[in-house]
């Protein structure tokens, strides 16, 4: 059985916290198919692979922002602030989580990160390609140019956010348009 988890579903997943890009336990551990409880349990086993640019373990602060922010609800029973797990950190799950499912998810994680990626490098790279294109062609295509860069800013207009500031971390996740 393939374990196929969409793009979509692990891009909501990935939140901006303490200006990381992160995947918070609870759902890292619902991609895998295993408890939150036992994903953390394994973590922990095997805490010296995760140093601080791996995992954060978020503040009690930073939790209540979240619990507040996503509703109480789906937090369940959660006493203690959930860790959250960078690229690096998600990449590492897969020496601890053997599961079949587990690296299946893991690759199209990492995947996913790889597309986040590439996307905003590729707009700016072609911002960037278009200003020395102008510069070479001079105001010959200045009217093509225009036009270009009016296409090249409605695609980067950038999602609504939702989310919290405290004192020096922000928290954010990007709205799904529908």
């Amino acid at each position: 059985m393939k374990a196929f988890v969409p793009t979509e579903v692990i891009e909501q997943k990935i939140l901006l916290i303490q200006g990381e890009k992160v995947i918070l336990d609870k759902d890292l551990a619902v991609l895998y198919g295993v408890t939150t409880s036992n994903l953390n349990k394994a973590v922990s086993r095997n805490i010296e692979r995760y140093p601080k640019d791996f995992m954060i373990q978020l503040s009690a602060e930073e939790f209540r922002n979240l619990k507040f922010h996503f509703g109480t609800s789906s937090w369940g029973g959660t006493r203690k602030p959930p860790r959250a797990f960078t690229e690096q950190g998600v990449a590492m799950l897969s020496t601890v989580l053997r599961s079949k499912r587990a690296i299946e998810v893991n690759i199209m994680i990492m995947r996913t990160f790889v597309k986040l990626r590439k996307m905003m490098s590729t707009h700016k790279d072609l911002a960037r390609k278009l200003e020395e294109l102008e510069r070479k062609y001079d105001g010959q295509f200045r009217i093509v140019f225009d036009a270009i860069r009016q296409l090249i800013e409605v695609e980067e207009k950038p999602k609504r956010k939702i989310g919290y500031i405290s004192e020096s971390k922000a928290v954010y996740r990007t709205a799904k348009k529908g």
